[in-house]
């Protein structure tokens, strides 16, 4: 099955650069683009992608509007609205509190800055087009501070995130290293990294970690 993606970003040049990282991958498909949150909606209506790639800083109605992250949270607000069945992931570079959790209660199903790789942009995009959730060890940290400021999922590697959020959505280890371009083996390896350095038993225990954490969904 194919990902349709709707990429919104005021930038054109990062859209062809978010458009030639996605469509290295046979399973997915950026079917339209936009530069504002109106245009998105409209995109939206037309095409009914699967997933929205977009950014918190756009203008709503065209480049001569106020460019903020009011506007892209109201974006978000109006496709959900729509109840498409779209999902929204967010790539935006406003990384701090409270901008991640109003997107998260607008309407979005992931985070991430646009620090992050381009791998973990393709992960993300499975992730929350599978129904399931995806934000950066950054912004992880951000939403959901402990005592000690920072989230337990601070100790994994990118790569160990990564596989740890495929894990907590129930993706085969085969399927995780397709993704990946790794090989089953590595990803049953850092899976045994991932449970010790978490203290976690087995996938049962990481599927609840995930979800008390917002990487995974109830």
């Amino acid at each position: 099955m194919t990902i349709r993606i709707l990429l919104v970003d005021d930038h054109s040049i990062i859209r062809a650069g978010y458009r030639q990282i996605l469509q290295k991958h046979r399973d997915i498909s950026v079917i339209a683009e936009a530069e504002t949150g109106q245009c998105a909606i409209d995109c939206c209506r037309q095409h009914r992608p699967d997933v929205v790639v977009l950014d918190l800083s756009i203008p709503f109605n065209n480049s001569s509007d106020e460019v903020s992250s009011a506007c892209g949270l109201e974006t978000i607000r109006k496709i959900a609205a729509l109840k498409l069945h779209t999902k929204l992931l967010v790539l935006t570079a406003m990384c701090n509190e409270p901008f991640p959790s109003q997107a998260v209660t607008a309407g979005a199903s992931g985070y991430l800055t646009k620090h992050c790789a381009p791998d973990e942009l393709v992960t993300a995009v499975k992730s929350v087009a599978k129904g399931g959730t995806y934000f950066s060890a950054a912004i992880l940290n951000e939403m959901n501070p402990n005592s000690q400021g920072s989230s337990p999922l601070a100790c994994l590697s990118k790569r160990e995130l990564e596989i740890f959020s495929m894990l907590s959505e129930s993706f085969p280890i085969n399927q995780i290293a397709e993704s990946l371009c790794l090989s089953p083996k590595t990803v049953h390896a850092h899976r045994a990294n991932i449970l010790r350095k978490l203290k976690l038993k087995n996938n049962a225990e990481l599927v609840k970690l995930a979800v008390r954490y917002g990487v995974a969904s109830n």
